[in-house]
């Protein structure tokens, strides 16, 4: 790993084939560093100012991914999306280059990126992040092919809420789903059924990552410990392809959310 190089960042990562190999069979991969320390604090300062600000929120950009999102109670597990349209400055950073490098190497030169969130675990109390696919949230009207690069912005440990994957799991189809707690005002997603005791855990210490196929099935736990858990996440892919043969992911309109609610009279005002 280079030194930080702040405007103008470029990759300083290549996957070794034994890597390449395990995140096609596995579904998944754990990246020790995929950044410097140097880069993390400066990130977590931008990301916990965004946070208080709750940037976006008038767009429907942050809410609560596990509550009902009502103005007068604290989130559960609050959610910025595309934070650098809020923070322009998050767009050139080493995290980003060596994203999109390793995104190149396990999907194909074309990859790019297509998303980014950022996710917040308060302290004692933040809310596990059910198990899903992240396909369940995609538009079943297209043919995606995409992973997700998780960055903690401090070590991420089973007390705080590290990731868990389902090995091998990427290899189903996109499974049913419905809102968190079958409610529809929620807009995160879990799956209807899932036997997690073939789990796997997987803490990182700050500048590390993890990768994984957009259908590999995955899950976070609550926030216990003593500080919030801040996670930054990227999506990287390809274009997706109209399907011939449209999917039914019905779960998706099935919602009723105050997210959207805020997203629809955005752009009605606009």
């Amino acid at each position: 790993m280079g030194a930080l190089h702040m405007g103008g960042s470029t990759s300083t990562i290549e996957l070794s084939d034994t890597q390449v190999a395990f995140f096609h069979r596995e579904g998944y991969l754990v990246i020790d560093a995929i950044t410097t320390l140097e880069e993390i604090a400066w990130v977590r300062k931008v990301y916990d100012r965004l946070f208080q600000e709750r940037a976006g929120r008038e767009f429907g950009d942050q809410f609560d991914l596990a509550g009902t999102d009502e103005e007068n109670r604290e989130a559960r597990l609050p959610q910025i999306l595309d934070p650098s349209k809020y923070a322009p400055e998050l767009k050139d950073t080493l995290f980003r280059a060596n994203a999109i490098a390793i995104a190149k190497q396990l999907v194909g030169p074309e990859a790019k990126l297509l998303g980014e969130h950022a996710i917040f675990k308060p302290a004692r109390h933040g809310a596990e992040t059910p198990w899903h696919q992240d396909a369940a949230y995609r538009d079943g009207n297209y043919d995606h092919l995409d992973l997700s690069v998780w960055i903690p912005l401090q070590g991420a440990t089973l007390e705080n809420g590290c990731m868990q994957f389902l090995p091998g799991s990427h290899k189903l189809d996109v499974l049913p789903h419905h809102s968190i707690n079958y409610d529809p005002r929620v807009h995160g997603l879990e799956v209807d059924e899932i036997d997690p005791s073939a789990a796997v855990a997987c803490p990182l210490k700050a500048g590390g990552a993890t990768v994984h196929h957009f259908r590999t099935l995955h899950y976070a736990g609550p926030n216990k410990s003593d500080e919030p858990r801040r996670a930054y996440i990227l999506v990287l892919g390809l274009d997706p392809k109209p399907r011939e043969v449209p999917l039914n992911f019905y779960w998706n309109t099935m919602k009723r959310t105050a997210r959207e609610e805020r997203r629809r009279a955005s752009h009605q005002e606009g």
